[in-house]
């Protein structure tokens, strides 16, 4: 296989995955990351991409980044080092305020259901 019909090939399977994740996020009930604007008040649907462990402003944090294939928002926990079922590749939903900080789309401490 060629380079180009292999680049072909993952544009095309990031597409579709881009496009199962918006389709879920509808059936959640739930409106796309890309489409919220600052300091409302949102639930959203998607897929946990990384999980990390870093400080923010000198407190622990536990960060996440959900993908809904729209956009993508880091979830933040502050005070949190761990959360059981909080992993990458998890599915679930989060309530919470978004807001941006350094140009980042981010929701701190937010609610969260687990998807299955």
């Amino acid at each position: 296989m060629g380079r180009i019909s292999k680049t072909l090939e993952k544009l095309s399977s990031e597409h579709q995955e881009s496009s199962e994740l918006k389709l879920d996020a509808a059936k959640a009930g739930c409106k796309l990351i890309a489409s919220q604007p600052d300091r409302a008040v949102v639930t959203l649907h998607g897929v946990l991409r990384s999980v990390t462990l870093r400080p923010v402003d000198g407190v622990t944090a536990l960060e996440a980044e959900l993908y809904d294939g729209s956009g993508s928002v880091t979830l933040i926990w502050l005070g949190r080092r761990k959360i059981e079922g909080i992993s990458a590749g998890r599915q679930l939903k989060a309530f919470g305020r978004i807001g941006t900080r350094n140009g980042c789309r981010v929701i701190y401490n937010p609610r969260y259901e687990l998807e299955a």
